[in-house]
């Protein structure tokens, strides 16, 4: 069985940035994504981003296109997302996810398709 803890959440003003990290444990041989993504208070779970297993493949959301960046160090079991340029809209509680089977790119935008899930860590942008 797969954990996933996120950490590096916060308080940030508008337009600084937080790095997130998503550490795995157990066996997280064969899985083919981890995303990021998010809820805020009254408004549905989206993706992100994510990364895939094989080739490293990235995806954005348009709404963080060109502010975050997802990455993964595979010998620490951990995937980043770097955030830049946060705005109060990007405040929620972040997710990271696991997917095991195969998914095109449509398919891992959904929050639906991912399999496990961490316990979330509050992002808040604030002056």
């Amino acid at each position: 069985q797969v954990q996933l803890v996120e950490s590096g959440g916060g308080l940030v003003q508008p337009g600084g940035s937080l790095r997130l990290s998503c550490t795995a444990s157990g066996s997280t041989l064969d899985y083919y994504a981890i995303g990021w993504l998010r809820q805020a208070r009254g408004k549905e779970r989206e993706v992100v981003s994510c990364i895939t297993s094989d080739d490293g493949t990235t995806y954005y959301s348009d709404s963080v296109q060109g502010r975050f960046t997802i990455s993964r160090d595979n010998a620490r079991k951990t995937v980043y997302l770097q955030m830049n340029s946060l705005a109060p809209e990007d405040t929620a509680v972040y997710y990271c996810a696991i997917r095991w089977a195969r998914a095109g790119r449509r398919a891992l935008l959904v929050s639906a398709v991912y399999d496990n899930w961490g316990q979330g860590i509050q992002v808040t942008v604030s002056s």
